[in-house]
């Protein structure tokens, strides 16, 4: 089963499941939806990152990591979560090494396939409407990624936690591994966390 057919999957799965999403449903993103995510994210940073991270933070973020990667909806592995036609929620999963940024922080050729044998999946790029947080969003798009990685043939996956972020992660089993810092050409740097999760035994794998 190639990766858009285990997506497929996975929300079948997902959206079977009674949801705190009313009306909603989540679905594989398209590029047809890349304007609404170029105004979802910038809403979303600002406000849920306030209580973590600085203004000029944030901004600066904007400008150099946070946003829309278009490879990932390419490569049929980002989710959108829709409440009345409207986007309210997104992320997804990358088969690539990138662990974080948007479009503005790449240059060249996508990067070559991960081995789901030896390397983890990455999870990737979550935000979600201010007015929808905390109202499951985050955990419908996690598990669709989650169900998808394993049909993918994946058993590990790490990602980059931002403050905002931290807490859900470590509720869905994902464990940090080390503190980082997000630093940006404009000379600011975010606190953030890497973290891991072991899918195959259902426990956490933390690397060396």
């Amino acid at each position: 089963m190639g990766v858009r057919g285990s997506c497929v999957v996975a929300l079948r799965e997902v959206n079977s499941i009674r949801s705190s999403l009313p009306s909603g449903r989540i679905r594989l993103a398209t590029l047809e939806d890349i304007p609404a995510l170029q105004e979802l994210i910038p809403e979303s940073v600002r406000v849920l990152s306030a209580p973590y991270y600085s203004s000029r933070e944030i901004e600066s973020a904007l400008v150099y990591i946070f946003g829309v990667d278009s490879q990932l909806i390419k490569d049929g592995t980002y989710f959108v979560a829709e409440h009345e036609g409207q986007i309210v929620g997104c992320g997804g999963w990358s088969k690539r090494a990138t662990l974080f940024g948007g479009d503005q922080s790449k240059s060249g050729e996508p990067e070559p396939l991960l081995e789901p044998t030896r390397d983890p999946a990455r999870i990737r790029a979550f935000y979600v409407h201010p007015k929808w947080a905390r109202k499951g969003i985050g955990r419908q798009i996690i598990t669709a990624c989650e169900n998808a990685v394993r049909d993918a043939g994946f058993s590990r996956v790490e990602l980059v936690a931002t403050l905002p972020g931290e807490p859900l992660y470590a509720a869905m089993g994902y464990t940090r591994t080390e503190r980082i810092a997000l630093n940006t050409p404009g000379g600011e740097s975010l606190p953030a966390f890497r973290m891991v999760k072991d899918l195959a035994k259902g426990a956490l794998f933390i690397s060396e």
